[in-house]
């Protein structure tokens, strides 16, 4: 017989059943009928039985089944074991499957058919002790049954309640993966740009250290605005994404002195940057007219900002082509096309090759295109490379 472990609840429960069935025993041992031809050595055997059968009830847990069985058999000829029979048939009805509820349904009501064909011929006293008994049986089954699906319904509400907060955890999980996401891709698009502005001149200085004084001092200026600007775009996005989503706009200042989120109208900034490093580069756009949402902005002026990163990296010397197109109902058509380099690098003296880490700029950008609602598709041609972008834009 497996071991039961049980709980103070359970014993509570267990002991409560116990009481019951031996005050059902004892409130009911006068009406229970007895045929005068059994003496009294009959119903001190049965109200033993009985009170062994109240004992049995702590069993329970271990073999409801079989003793319910044994309460209904025995039942049949010892009439004090009613209670604990109702007690089995509970435990039955609330903790077994469907199946064996049914098989202990049909013992207790097997006989029921003989006993309304019997019932005319009984006596009113037995007839009605036999209809409170079936009566008392199925209000157990009953309320065992009633039991057990409540148990159902509640244990259905903690999986929900259990499935609900590791869904929570997850989303939060993605949520702070997002975030980091969003990070990493802010820190290598702003940084990106200014490092790459600082290797350029810094290797430049490397190649030609004989250059003129007036060159050093333009070269180290750049170097330098460019080192604070990039410490400024640092702050920037750190504060940016400590503030959270829709605490920026991009359509004025920050607060605090920040400066906005860059927008589509700072993309003759950018470029004239490029230009100022000594980058050969055509702007057409964008178009004039409507400001396209602060998202799709921010989005175009990104991928345009990381793709003259590339062409600096990748490509030094090279001319490129940047075109802005489109408008409300559209989408905004972003283009950034450049020539194969010419020759050696004039910077390393080399002929140019792929840069450590390439590819990455391009697949972050590509994430950005897709969470703008748009695409980004970046291959080479004509000896050079093509980065084409396009993003909704709702009229």
């Amino acid at each position: 017989m497996r071991r039961i472990h049980r709980t103070r609840r359970d014993w509570a429960a267990d002991l409560a059943l116990f009481l019951f069935a031996a005050c059902f025993a004892a409130v009911s041992s006068q009406s229970i009928p007895v045929a005068e031809s059994l003496g009294p050595g009959w119903r001190a055997a049965d109200q033993v039985a009985g009170g062994l059968g109240c004992a049995a009830v702590l069993l329970r847990r271990r073999a409801p089944v079989r003793l319910a069985v044994v309460l209904l058999l025995a039942g049949s000829v010892a009439h004090y074991l009613t209670g604990p029979a109702m007690v089995a048939v509970f435990t039955v009805a609330a903790t077994r499957p469907w199946k064996a509820t049914a098989w202990v349904a049909a013992l207790v009501f097997g006989p029921l058919p003989l006993f309304l064909w019997q019932l005319p011929d009984m006596s009113e006293e037995r007839a009605g002790s036999a209809v409170t008994y079936f009566a008392l049986i199925a209000g157990a089954i009953g309320w065992g049954l009633f039991r057990r699906s409540r148990q159902q319904l509640i244990a259905s509400l903690r999986e929900r309640a259990e499935l609900a907060e590791a869904d929570a955890e997850s989303r939060a999980e993605r949520a702070r993966m997002e975030a980091r996401e969003e990070i990493a891709r802010e820190m290598h698009d702003v940084l990106g740009h200014r490092l790459s502005l600082l290797s350029l001149h810094a290797g430049a200085l490397e190649f030609n250290p004989g250059a003129p004084r007036a060159e050093i001092e333009r070269a180290a200026g750049v170097m330098r605005e460019s080192a604070h600007l990039a410490l400024h775009d640092l702050r920037e996005v750190i504060g940016v994404l400590r503030a959270g989503p829709g605490t920026r706009t991009g359509a004025g200042p920050a607060e605090g002195g920040e400066r906005p989120q860059p927008e589509l109208a700072d993309l003759p900034r950018l470029v004239a940057e490029a230009r100022a490093a000594g980058g050969r580069i055509e702007l057409a756009g964008p178009p004039d007219g409507a400001v396209p949402p602060p998202l799709v902005g921010r989005t175009a002026y990104r991928i345009v900002q990381e793709a003259l990163t590339n062409v600096r990296k990748h490509a030094p010397g090279a001319t490129a082509d940047v075109r802005v197109t489109g408008g409300p109902g559209d989408g905004l058509t972003v283009e950034v096309d450049n020539t194969p380099p010419p020759g050696p690098d004039p910077v390393r003296g080399t002929v140019p090759g792929p840069a450590e880490g390439g590819g990455q700029g391009l697949i972050g950008l590509a994430e950005r295109a897709r969470l703008a609602g748009g695409e980004l598709t970046a291959l080479p041609a004509g000896g050079g490379f093509r980065v084409r972008a396009w993003l909704p834009w709702q009229g």
